[in-house]
């Protein structure tokens, strides 16, 4: 069985505390994108500068770079100047020349233009105490170029990174290559735990939408008595916030982190 170990999970008198809202419990989802443009370096700087970690999305550019992105094509957060899927637009000639810092509300602002980021890049911002979760976007065959930019960085530890993934079998190979580094299989509260093959792709744990009247104590529970860690995604109010704590959470990945731990600071004078 997994030792499960939760970023503010404390174990007093065998009692194991729940979590609160803090600077290490709250994930900024794609940086502080209620801030700065969502997979931006603005936006995860905005996060480490305000105490945060935060969350990122990867994928494996036509040219073999690995950067980070959200959609499956560049069309949305470029406000339509580049359309091309991103394993099929080339990171030297496409990617790397589009502004991703001035589409829909950011239009005009300081962050425009702002390009999108390598994983690199992003990597160089890890501090310990804090964690980037690394959401990677496409299957296995990604693996293998993740693992060669983290061997040639330093800073990026298995102590304040970690991977999260949609895909089982992208879930097993970042296990398989990467084995001292943790995985968390993501996924929609809307299978009410009915699919329990999670098991199966070797994570540490699960990173789950928060959806309250499936996401129960008792869920949650049962999942970290079997030795896994338990995660919530995306919780943009803090009523709900706490619940997900309240309940057994460990973290709770947001797009507005100070503004929630702001109004809880507010809450607990």
């Amino acid at each position: 069985m997994k030792k499960m170990i939760g970023l503010a999970a404390l174990a007093v008198a065998g009692t194991v505390l729940a979590a609160k809202p803090d600077y290490a419990t709250f994930i900024c989802h794609r940086g502080e994108s209620h801030d700065a443009p969502e997979n931006t370096l603005p936006a995860y700087k905005m996060a480490v500068d305000r105490g945060f970690g935060f969350e990122c999305d990867i994928y494996l550019s036509a040219d073999k770079r690995v950067f980070t992105f959200h959609d499956g094509n560049l069309k949305r957060t470029t406000a339509g100047a580049c359309t091309k899927k991103c394993a099929e637009a080339s990171w030297a000639e496409e990617i790397s020349k589009v502004d991703v810092g001035g589409w829909g509300k950011w239009k005009g602002s300081k962050f425009s233009p702002t390009r999108p980021a390598l994983l690199e890049e992003v990597l160089e911002l890890a501090v310990d105490g804090r964690q980037i979760y690394v959401e990677v976007k496409p299957g296995p065959e990604i693996v293998p170029y993740i693992k060669a930019v983290y061997a040639k960085q330093k800073k990026a530890t298995n102590k304040n990174t970690l991977f999260i993934a949609f895909n089982r079998e992208t879930c097993k190979e970042l296990k398989k290559q990467m084995p001292e580094y943790k995985v968390y299989w993501l996924t929609s509260s809307g299978r009410k735990g009915k699919d329990k093959k999670w098991e199966e792709t070797g994570a540490d744990g699960v990173d789950c939408h928060f959806k309250p009247e499936v996401i129960t104590a008792d869920f949650i529970k049962a999942i970290k008595d079997k030795g896994y860690e338990f995660h919530a995604w995306t919780i943009d109010r803090l009523d709900q916030s706490l619940l997900a704590f309240e309940r057994g959470a460990q973290t709770v990945t947001t797009n507005c982190a100070k503004k929630q731990l702001d109004e809880y600071k507010a809450k607990t004078r």
